[in-house]
């Protein structure tokens, strides 16, 4: 930051509570700015330690620093601490800048004086209430409204995200920057071939198969891709990882009813570099979605060399690019056809992937954190 001194705080409980989504993004993105901005002290106020193999993920260079609210044990009042009571550490602290990235700010920003910046991933809660119980639906809402009385500025991850915060506000469309979720390159990493075997034979993978990434719930729609199963060759399997939801189990009753059961294979739990030899031994990627904030897993695949169907309807054509294949999220023969496009057609696949791979270089850590403290430089 023209190598002057500031000092920015950070709401970063998910970076040490969230395995991925919103853990990632914070991991990622922290990681990045500490490294291009080495002047600027970096705080990161979070309720308790949480997990140790996430915090861990984050590189502890001289200029970061974790903060704990001081005295408070219970987990409501650290709740409070986190929505109202951090404010007076930022002032403590000498903080100039406070950047929620989560989707949340506390109370009492403005009043204090302190500009703030919010990343907003997404209004499924706004959108999609149905996916939901509706008080926490409700109580997302009156946060999102809360925050935007706060905010300075919002980040949104996408285009669609800013569509649906103008679209559900009266937020000025000028303090809304569209900065692309950071993405990190350690999917580029090629395994070795012992990696390769190892997650072949400790996960019972198929042969030939699709791959699904994502908590497995009603939103991401996986059925879509479990349904197309019944028009492709048997030999062409479906593998997904993720999280189980009760949504999982609708899923494998569907596959059970019509025969195609063998041919699903559920995986959780999978660690990051048998995740990386998983994707890398895939056919393709789908990721049918109805709706999504950004996609990271999109570009993990593009990253691991993987053609790639995804759903229409939110900002998957933006994470993917023109070079992957689209489908209505409702779309079984679509879904099908794009698949077996696919298998089919290994040189133009091979072509496309290339493309996308050049596509997804934008949402790369250096050029994300650079286009953030462009905006910390405006508001400071």
């Amino acid at each position: 930051m023209n190598d002057k001194h500031y000092i920015i705080g950070y709401d970063a409980k998910r970076l040490v509570r969230n395995g991925t989504g919103l853990g990632n993004y914070g991991r990622n993105l922290i990681n990045a700015l500490t490294e291009i901005a080495p002047h600027t002290q970096f705080r990161l106020y979070v309720p308790d330690e949480g997990r140790a193999h996430l915090r861990e993920q984050v590189v502890m260079r001289d200029n970061v620093r974790w903060v704990y609210p001081q005295g408070i044990n219970y987990p409501f009042k650290k709740d409070l601490w986190r929505s109202r009571l951090m404010v007076a550490d930022l002032l403590r602290d000498h903080v100039q800048l406070y950047h929620g990235l989560s989707g949340k700010l506390p109370a009492g920003l403005k009043h204090a004086g302190l500009p703030s910046v919010v990343t907003i991933h997404d209004l499924i809660f706004l959108r999609h209430p149905e996916y939901y119980h509706w008080f926490d639906a409700k109580i997302y809402k009156h946060q999102f409204y809360n925050t935007l009385r706060e905010a300075t500025c919002i980040i949104a991850i996408s285009e669609c995200t800013k569509r649906d915060i103008l679209y559900y506000s009266d937020y000025p469309a000028d303090k809304i920057k569209v900065i692309y979720q950071s993405a990190s390159t350690r999917f580029k990493t090629r395994s070795t071939p012992q990696q390769l075997q190892a997650a072949r034979e400790r996960y019972h993978l198929p042969e030939c198969y699709v791959l699904n990434v994502g908590t497995i719930e009603e939103r991401k729609n996986v059925l879509l891709a479990v349904q197309a199963l019944e028009q492709l060759p048997a030999h062409v399997h479906l593998v997904i990882v993720g999280r189980a939801t009760p949504y999982a189990t609708r899923v494998s009753r569907w596959a059970a009813e019509h025969g195609v059961e063998s041919r699903v294979h559920f995986l959780s739990n999978v660690p990051n570099d048998a995740l990386h030899a998983i994707y890398q031994q895939a056919a393709c990627f789908v990721y049918p979605s109805r709706y999504e904030g950004f996609g990271i897993p999109i570009i993990e695949a593009i990253q691991s060399g993987l053609a790639v169907v995804g759903a229409t309807g939110s900002c998957l054509e933006e994470a993917g690019g023109p070079d992957c294949a689209y489908v209505d999220p409702d779309d079984v023969p679509g879904m099908a056809a794009a698949i077996s496009d696919i298998l089919q057609n290994p040189d133009t696949t091979a072509q496309r992937v290339a493309r996308s791979q050049q596509w997804v270089k934008r949402f790369e850590n250096a050029d994300v954190a650079q286009q953030v403290i462009a905006v910390y430089q405006e508001l400071i």
